[in-house]
């Protein structure tokens, strides 16, 4: 489990075919402790670290290695990562550790589509076309997690939603890097799924509903 809060960038390094699937080698871009068999948000996808090659000085992190497999691929945008392009890594959350963001499993929903970007102020705003599947999820003011990055939601369309990104987040993941065409893992609220499976062939209570609403997980 993660919180959609990026602890640091990385670099792939190596992207090779294994049969179907890939095996993907990534270089943190600051010293970020892991060991073989730990979780790792990659992207906002759950990968486990298969290998670690030890950093050429104490400056950079080590290189880790991940298998992805085919479904991943078909399910994300990991199948598109080419070496040299920087990808954002969140460790697993620890039971002590603040949840800051939200709660993030790392199982991406679906692929989106940036189809706005737009600078205001101190602001970038930026405009994802997202599927059904993933849009019924979406409310204002709620959380998502874009290529593993824990967003507030600033408003929702027919087939889009929008967001407003600070500078901070901006220089501290890689979504700066993208612009409109680029392809991105979403990953919605769980709590919105659970909310709908509770009242799954159930007559709505209008008290229940009316809360959910205030409190922005149903419309």
């Amino acid at each position: 489990m993660f919180t959609g809060l990026v602890e640091t960038l990385g670099e792939v390094t190596a992207v090779r075919n294994t049969g179907s699937g890939i095996r993907l080698s990534v270089r943190p871009l600051s010293v970020f402790e892991l060991k073989t068999g730990d979780s790792v948000s990659v992207n906002g996808v759950c990968l486990t670290v298969t290998r670690i090659t030890p950093g050429l000085s104490r400056q950079e992190g080590q290189e880790c290695a991940f298998d992805v497999s085919p479904e991943t691929m078909r399910s994300t945008n990991l199948g598109e990562l080419k070496t040299g392009g920087r990808v954002n890594l969140e460790r697993a959350l620890r039971l002590s550790d603040r949840l800051g963001g939200h709660i993030v499993t790392g199982h991406v929903d679906n692929v989106g589509t940036i189809t706005g970007k737009k600078r205001a102020g101190e602001y970038t705003f930026y405009t994802f076309e997202a599927p059904p599947d993933v849009l019924k999820y979406i409310v204002r003011k709620g959380s998502v997690a874009v290529d593993g990055i824990s967003l507030t939601v600033v408003d929702v369309g027919g087939r889009s939603f929008s967001t407003a990104i600070i500078p901070h987040t901006l220089a501290a993941t890689n979504l700066g890097d993208k612009g409109v065409g680029d392809r991105v893992n979403l990953e919605v609220d769980i709590i919105g799924k659970y909310v709908e499976k509770l009242l799954h062939g159930k007559e709505p209570d209008s008290g229940l509903m009316e809360l959910l609403k205030k409190q922005g997980f149903a419309k």
